[in-house]
């Protein structure tokens, strides 16, 4: 392979015995034509000296977060403007822990906060120390913010233990950076995308919502960039973080989501509308809270526009996907939307039936276009996104070549 020339690397390493296999992993790089910069944290240089890393690369090592010598005295935003890919090889169980928890009390850390590329990480550690629960918290939520989490391999630990806790091996790290810069299915293509909830406004305190977390919505943002896709996320109120790479707009009411969308659409070449956006919305928004009283109260809702049909109906559209959330008679309900709307895809699930959908981490799918369906088995929704991605991928292909109807 050839993705790896001139692309810039900043491999962090942290306090750990297998901080001697990243010196390889550097020299695997420079013959791949990388361009590597390593920053070490100060347990770091308690096993392997920085001339090592210095004399590998061709580059300074850094490893001061207050580094007078430094240019400007920022290399923690610098380097996280240079790089293209950070891999932090090995990651520690206390680095992986403090990365986990936001912590910026060494270099390395703080450049992992500035980063807007891609991060990785490499754990290594002893092997009760890896399946301690609350390590595994911690690369769940690593994993939930688009971090990616290469291993650990499993073998025999330098402590003389046996089991899961080993720093893959050099070859394998170059061969997953490799993988990273290769180009995917959906390489330039323009997504826009749509998740989480809206609110509408009743008063300055209360709102009318519904249960989306955005999950799925995040983890389609994610899959897509994985894809090479140029993603943009129209996002309502959610408490996730948003995936490094993707360009993020933040919304609350559906007026603001369909004021985004439509700016968007023009440079968008698919559109997934994967948010729950609220179908109504109060007529007289009160300027003040209203006071409790014991008398009924009627709140007069008035529709919201359409996000999906508005753009489906546009005379230069893209490709447009929606979504379908019910809670009884899937099908029927999934392709008169389908119709309705004049839709390319649909995807489809059951919600309230504690399967997945709404607030879970697992979802299952029915996705329809016309003259075909593709079931997608229940899965954690990062799964789910990657197999409905890649056949969007396919449908939009199939539109292009002339053959939307090919099952």
């Amino acid at each position: 392979m050839q993705t790896l020339i001139n692309k810039k690397i900043l491999l962090g390493v942290t306090g750990g015995i297998a901080a001697y296999k990243s010196a390889e992993l550097v020299r695997l790089l420079i013959k791949a034509g990388a361009e590597v910069r390593v920053v070490m944290t100060p347990a770091a240089r308690e096993f392997v000296q920085p001339l090592t890393y210095q004399a590998l690369s061709g580059h300074r090592v850094y490893v001061d977060l207050f580094d007078a010598e430094a240019d400007s005295a920022m290399d923690h935003i610098e380097l996280a403007r240079w790089c293209d890919l950070m891999l932090v090889a090995p990651a520690s169980a206390d680095f992986l822990g403090k990365m986990s928890a936001g912590y910026a009390d060494n270099l390395l850390l703080t450049l992992c906060l500035a980063s807007r590329q891609l991060v990785a990480v490499a754990p290594a550690m002893n092997q009760q120390m890896y399946a301690n629960a609350a390590t595994a918290a911690n690369l769940e939520q690593l994993s939930s913010r688009g971090i990616l989490v290469w291993g650990p391999d499993a073998g025999e630990q330098a402590c003389g233990d046996v089991g899961p806790g080993r720093m893959l091996e050099p070859a394998h790290l170059l061969t997953n950076l490799e993988i990273c810069f290769k180009p995917g299915k959906l390489h330039g293509i323009g997504i826009l995308l749509t998740a989480g909830p809206t609110r509408e406004a009743i008063d300055p305190v209360r709102y009318i919502s519904n249960r989306s977390s955005g999950k799925m919505g995040y983890a389609l943002a994610r899959a897509a960039l994985h894809e090479g896709a140029e993603v943009t996320l129209v996002s309502g109120p959610v408490s996730l973080a948003p995936p490094a790479g993707v360009k993020m707009i933040s919304v609350e009411s559906a007026a603001e989501m369909l004021d985004a969308v439509m700016q968007e659409v023009p440079g968008s070449d698919v559109f997934i509308a994967c948010a729950a956006v609220s179908d109504y919305r109060v007529d007289q928004q009160a300027d003040h809270k209203i006071k409790k009283s014991t008398q009924t109260m009627t709140l007069d809702l008035v529709p919201n526009t359409d996000i999906l049909a508005a753009v489906s109906a546009l005379a230069e559209r893209p490709f447009c996907v929606g979504f379908a959330a019910e809670t009884r008679d899937l099908e029927k309900y999934a392709l008169d939307k389908l119709k309705r709307k004049n839709l390319d895809m649909i995807a489809a699930n059951l919600v309230g039936d504690g399967s997945g959908g709404f607030e879970a981490d697992v979802n299952r799918l029915e996705v329809f276009w016309d003259g075909g369906e593709h079931s997608i088995a229940l899965a954690d929704k990062r799964e789910v996104a990657k197999q409905l991605i890649e056949l969007i991928g396919e449908r939009y292909t199939d539109a292009l070549s002339g053959n939307p109807s090919k099952a």
